[in-house]
């Protein structure tokens, strides 16, 4: 059975709904310690906005990305992508969802410690089966679209904090993704990197229409999104535009 998406090109479809959750609910536990982390949820993102997700610990917003990003499944509801029920899909389906039309930075920038920022940015291709030598170009490409000419050959531990995103975001974006899901992407990040890897990812929004769908605390790294919305106790308690948009 072949993928019933789309041919995963971000800029197709500009303005149509990318993403959709229906009365999305997520529940752990069972009896006593039964706890619902989304209690029933409806949200969509179109394609090549850059939307922030904002709210307390315990809010469901984390969850939400969980199942945004096809790392976790609702208890009840359902999620479409692209138009595509996400529920109906096989174990190979999603990891092909995953692999091909989903790109994902993270707070602690996931990095391995023992290869080179070259190698960490090839790794989405690899699994992709790119040849070495189309891997090898594509990745240069996209860390000198970060800003780390010259840094290739340098393993995590010889990167500053803010150096280690920039590869984490290189290869994210390496491959194209039509969703980029970025959690706390700056969070242990100093004010200046913080908004200098912001810079980035609008750039990625606004010339390649990548959707970005971010999760933070901080209200100064929401300001570089065209939508903010907000959870709490597990619902959206708010969606608005972000007219002040950095």
């Amino acid at each position: 059975m072949t993928m019933p998406l789309g041919n995963g090109n971000p800029g197709d479809d500009a303005g149509k709904p990318l993403l959709e959750l229906r009365q999305v609910t997520k529940k752990y536990g069972q009896g006593q310690a039964e706890v619902y982390a989304l209690r029933g949820i409806d949200l969509f993102v179109r394609n090549g906005e850059f939307v922030a997700v904002m709210g307390a610990s315990g809010s469901g917003k984390s969850t939400c990305m969980n199942i945004l990003g096809c790392l976790d499944l609702p208890t009840s509801g359902t999620y479409l992508f692209q138009g595509t029920n996400v529920g109906d899909l096989s174990r190979d389906q999603l990891a092909y969802l995953r692999r091909y039309y989903l790109g994902f930075v993270f707070q602690g920038y996931n990095l391995l410690g023992r290869t080179t920022a070259l190698e960490n940015v090839e790794l989405p291709l690899i699994y992709r089966g790119i040849p070495a030598a189309e891997r090898h170009a594509f990745s240069t490409q996209a860390l000198q679209a970060v800003g780390l000419s010259g840094w290739e050959h340098h393993t995590p531990g010889e990167l500053s904090g803010g150096q280690q995103q920039r590869v984490a975001i290189a290869r994210a974006m390496v491959s194209r993704p039509t969703l980029l899901l970025a959690d706390e992407p700056t969070g242990n990040l100093d004010s200046k990197r913080s908004h200098e890897i912001m810079q980035l990812l609008t750039v990625f929004n606004r010339e390649q229409k990548t959707t970005i769908v971010m999760i933070t605390h901080e209200p100064d790294m929401a300001a570089y999104a065209s939508r903010i919305i907000h959870f709490h106790d597990g619902l959206v308690s708010s969606d608005t535009r972000n007219e002040a948009e950095a």
